[in-house]
């Protein structure tokens, strides 16, 4: 306990969050002789200064005296903004360090993450696997985190992890025989499959199923356009049925998105599965690829390694839409606003759909459109060129013939044709090994024509379609990089004349309504 004579220093390690970078921080504590008070500095925000009167509480709660001097927190470095009440446990810690019911010696090699309530409570916290990793490269040998995100942390290893419930349990862990019993490493559990809707229920379309079959085999956006009732969302909503399985290394990059947007499941904490977002039209700017006074992750990237879907494309504005175009190039998205800059991951697929005009039955074989063409061409034209452009399979979503609908016969499973889109994704797997290239959708420009042989051909094809249709630099590329992938589900190394067709057959739909 204090007596009010000289000087105690204590510094304990804690960690901070700016978007997705984790970084170290040091809770330095001094208690000094004179007035009484508790100041709390090193460019924190509210919600880190109010931690004086929740630690105040929670100490009275637990019965131990608050020392009656001259108390100063800071937390370095001074010149990084600090927000959220993370750091409440920490300099919880270095008080109880500070008064001797804590040896600072049982502290130098552990962090602490949490928020402390008025009861003496610690409660969970964003971004804790983040901020574990980091502890983890930074040499310390424990971690000590809010019960509720334990299993969270665990998925790291190496590095042993506490879950602490209350601050009576973190007091009786360092002074009586009461440990904490240290959490086990989680064991991420193999993707669940159960409940995911099934392409066996969908009839017909069987050039809609295949063009979507070549999307997730190599990881391509694909717009689909048809009258409706034609089946396009629910094809859609059945793409996660057919992803290939993530890579560890992929689930982790997901999870620290999710971590730090507080969508972390307590008990399996790990995304296993990838991730299927479809937000609705009205969604904002910000909304789509992040934002807010400490940018926080958009829908772009919470569909990270995994599937966003947008239905009713014209229905988004056009701001929104084209806020899409450079993230789908450059696989993340950076956000600035005068607190910080954070950049975040956005690989993922996109898969959208519409109807070919406002009433939805232009170019139908069997109603009649009773839009003008001015409305024809104003609706289209929602979608931009460059926007266009990005997609690499414009699928035509022909409506459902009775036969079909009608037929008692079973149609195609997800897991058969997920099989054939995880034998070719593995092909990639082993193309790429030791590479950024995940997928052939991300196969980067220095490698195109090293990874994508033409037969001669096959070359030549590709040469009349290019001066034919006037096709940009950017559509050569994708009707390579698909042709890859058909090939890849072919067998077959060599890009033949059947996959550069096939896959030009999936670049005529701007020509017909765009024209």
């Amino acid at each position: 306990m204090y007596t009010g004579a000289g000087k105690i220093f204590v510094k304990i390690n804690s960690l901070g969050l700016m978007g997705l970078n984790a970084f170290s921080v040091d809770v330095e504590l001094e208690i000094s002789k004179g007035l009484e008070k508790f100041e709390i500095v090193g460019l924190a925000d509210t919600a880190v200064k109010e931690s004086r009167e929740r630690i105040h509480a929670a100490f009275r709660s637990t019965g131990i005296r608050f020392p009656a001097a001259n108390v100063v927190v800071n937390l370095a470095p001074a010149d990084v903004k600090k927000a959220g009440s993370i750091h409440d446990l920490a300099i919880t810690a270095a008080v109880l360090c500070a008064v001797n019911v804590i040896e600072p010696s049982q502290t130098e090699q552990a962090a602490f993450i949490g928020e402390v309530s008025l009861g003496g409570d610690i409660r969970s916290v964003n971004g804790v696997l983040p901020m574990t990793i980091l502890a983890h490269k930074k040499g310390l040998k424990e971690i000590y985190v809010p019960k509720d995100n334990a299993y969270e942390a665990s998925v790291v290893e190496g590095i042993t992890v506490y879950g602490v419930s209350s601050l009576s349990e973190l007091i009786d862990h360092f002074r009586s025989g009461r440990k904490i019993a240290p959490m086990g490493r989680y064991v991420p559990l193999k993707s669940k499959r159960d409940g995911e809707l099934d392409f066996a229920d969908v009839k017909g379309q069987h050039a809609a199923k295949k063009a979507l079959e070549i999307a997730a085999a190599g990881g391509h956006n694909a717009l689909m356009i048809g009258a409706p009732g034609s089946g396009k969302s629910m094809l859609a909503k059945r793409m996660p049925s057919i992803l290939p399985e993530m890579t560890f290394e992929e689930s982790i990059e997901t999870t620290n998105i999710y971590s730090i947007s507080g969508m972390c499941d307590k008990e399996h904490p790990l995304v296993t599965s990838r991730p299927f977002r479809a937000p609705h039209h009205t969604v904002s700017a910000a909304g789509l690829s992040g934002g807010g006074g400490i940018p926080k992750p958009g829908e772009i990237s919470l569909a990270h390694n995994g599937l966003l879907f947008l239905d009713e494309l014209p229905e988004f504005s056009r701001t929104t839409l084209e806020i899409l175009r450079q993230p789908l190039e450059d696989q993340k998205v950076t956000i600035s606003r005068a607190s910080a800059t954070v950049t975040y991951p956005c690989s993922f697929m996109l898969i959208a759909a519409m109807n070919p005009c406002p009433c939805g039955y232009y170019g139908h074989p069997s109603r009649k459109c009773i839009c003008s063409s001015k409305q024809i061409q104003s609706y289209l034209s929602k979608i931009s060129g460059p926007m266009l452009d990005r997609f690499d399979l414009h699928i035509e979503v022909a409506p459902v013939e009775y036969e079909n609908i009608s037929s008692k016969q079973k149609e195609e499973p997800s897991e058969a044709i997920r099989e054939r889109v995880q034998a070719a994704r593995e092909i990639q797997n082993r193309r790429f090994k030791g590479t950024s290239v995940t997928c052939n959708a991300r196969i980067t420009s220095d490698i195109l024509h090293e990874v994508c042989p033409v037969a001669d051909d096959a070359n030549e094809m590709l040469k009349t379609v290019f001066d034919k249709l006037g096709l940009s630099a950017r559509a050569y590329d994708r009707i390579l990089k698909v042709a890859r992938t058909i090939a890849d589900m072919d067998g077959s190394e060599m890009i033949l004349k059947r996959h550069i067709s096939q896959a030009v057959s999936y670049r005529t739909l701007d020509r017909k309504y765009w024209a």
